[in-house]
């Protein structure tokens, strides 16, 4: 386990350098035109950056990464990736403005950004042959009957597909709606079809069941019917469900309420953080490490467009 004062965390000299470290372990390369020749600037204004002797433009470690243009320390930027990276249900903006003496709006600009970084921009397909991909969907949200808008019924809800490869990875999506063709589209993109799928006995898979090695369902009992939890055949839906009830045990205990545009981010921090679980040999310091490399390229600014950009989206 990294320790929270270790010295990137509370020096910004060191954490300036354990990015360096991270992001150019060999050689500096310049990040605006791929150059290798490049020199470190000196002075009083001009230390810590780079000058490429190629593009003849300047720049530091935060340049095309999630950090770019922050004036957040890097050092405080590190200590939220380990955090985010270690808290299995999450930390809220709360919690980090209050422990890295951000603001509010900083924090949470902050941890969004940083969940941006947990994307897999590769995923490859779960499962293969000889293995197998559960499969199931859940809802989310707009649970309290006291609320204001509150509307009984699942289609009034988030919905969430998630499949698991057992022992192995995850993949998480937001829908609009869980019908089985979009649940066909998930299934046929992110897992081999030479898998079994193991589901539950929703109608959602019976159809695209039928274009896996096999299809095997567990029935976990409706309307009033005894259910189970493992299948004839020892098929079962207990790791897709255990990940979803780590997602919302996080969002119900730590971030208490989630609005639908951002709902995508945090399914990604869970899936992040479950794909690189000790169960797989991955301990805290190695998952953040794995997340500080991925910082890179992955630009979002939540910037307002003006009026002009605005009228020309329209046209």
């Amino acid at each position: 386990m990294t320790d929270v004062l270790a010295r990137q965390f509370t020096n910004e000299n060191a954490a300036i350098a354990h990015v360096e470290a991270s992001r150019w372990p060999d050689d500096v390369t310049c990040p605006l035109c791929g150059s290798l020749s490049v020199h470190r600037m000196g002075g009083q204004t001009q230390a810590g950056y780079f000058l490429c002797n190629d593009c003849r433009d300047k720049f530091t470690c935060r340049t095309g990464t999630v950090m770019e243009r922050s004036h957040i320390p890097i050092h405080k930027w590190l200590l939220a990736i380990h955090l985010l990276s270690a808290s299995k249900k999450g930390m809220s903006a709360h919690q980090l403005h209050r422990m890295l003496g951000v603001t509010y709006k900083s924090a949470w600009f902050l941890a969004h950004r940083i969940r941006e970084a947990m994307k897999d921009d590769k995923p490859t397909p779960l499962g293969g042959e000889g293995k197998s991909v559960q499969a199931d969907e859940t809802y989310y949200g707009n649970t309290s009957k006291r609320a204001k808008g509150y509307k009984k019924g699942h289609r009034h809800k988030e919905q969430i597909v998630a499949l698991i490869e057992p022992k192995g990875k995850a993949r998480v999506v937001h829908v609009k709606t869980a019908t089985a063709v979009k649940v066909r589209e998930i299934l046929v993109i992110n897992a081999h079809r030479s898998s079994e799928l193991h589901t539950d006995e929703s109608p959602l898979y019976t159809k695209v069941g039928r274009e896996f090695a096999a299809h095997k369902t567990v029935e976990h009992g409706t309307h009033g019917a005894e259910g189970f939890y493992v299948g004839k055949d020892g098929q079962t839906t207990n790791a897709v469900e255990n990940f979803f009830g780590i997602f919302k045990r996080g969002m119900v205990g730590t971030y208490h309420k989630c609005e639908a545009q951002h709902l995508q981010r945090y399914l990604t921090e869970f899936e992040f953080r479950f794909n690189h679980r000790a169960g797989l040999g991955v301990n805290d310091k190695m998952r953040a490490e794995t997340l500080l490399k991925a910082i890179e390229g992955k630009r979002l600014t939540y910037r307002r467009p003006d009026k002009t950009q605005e009228q020309e989206a329209t046209r």
